[in-house]
């Protein structure tokens, strides 16, 4: 049986056009739109349906990524990564409004691409060896705290606005807001926080 590919394998097997890319709006570098869409289209592309949540991921489209100043410390930036997408019947609870489970779900992919802009447009990576984890800059969960404000009804029009919160070192932090757009209120918020991922050990 043919081994998996690995999530840096499935991201550089990516194709994103710079047609793609120059359509999403933001400051942020070249390096960062690209990976984020890529990271994205580990989910939209691909061709496995049964992936969990695969419809749901796949009708998440990236708008915004932006490397900007921190407010609380201005000597320091942080990044921006904008999504949206609307609620649709696979989405719901019973009431008719966004699943809780769903919203997790939105903070967990949404808010790991701006860790993975602000690690490339910082150019973290420093040798070929790096490169090839490009896949593995936004790292693995170790938890993620969802906190619920409002319901979001079937139709909603929904932006998922994430923000890096700590991009160096092995711990990674990004916070999460998932907003009504059109009626301007918050409908969940999430921390998300991560770890870079050991390097296996060569087997002997």
């Amino acid at each position: 049986m043919p081994q998996p590919l690995s999530v840096s394998q499935r991201v550089a097997a990516i194709v994103v056009s710079e047609a793609t890319i120059a359509r999403i709006s933001g400051n942020a570098p070249y390096r960062s739109k690209d990976i984020c869409l890529r990271l994205l289209g580990i989910i939209t592309d691909h061709n496995d349906l049964t992936a969990f949540a695969g419809a749901i991921g796949r009708r998440i489209q990236l708008t915004e990524v932006s490397l900007v100043e921190n407010p609380e410390e201005p000597m320091t930036t942080e990044s921006r990564v904008v999504c949206e997408l609307q609620v649709t019947e696979d989405m719901v609870n019973l009431e008719g409004n966004l699943h809780g489970g769903c919203s997790v779900y939105l903070v967990d992919v949404c808010s790991a691409l701006p860790l993975s802009a602000w690690r490339a447009g910082h150019q973290v990576a420093r040798s070929n060896a790096d490169e090839r984890q490009m896949g593995n800059f936004s790292g693995v969960s170790q938890s993620i705290n969802t906190t619920f404000h409002t319901p979001a009804p079937l139709g909603t029009n929904l932006q998922v606005i994430s923000t890096s919160m700590i991009c160096e070192g092995a711990l990674l932090c990004a916070r999460c807001q998932i907003w009504d757009k059109d009626n301007h209120t918050l409908v969940a918020s999430g921390l998300h926080l991560k770890m870079m991922p050991s390097q296996p050990k060569p087997r002997m």
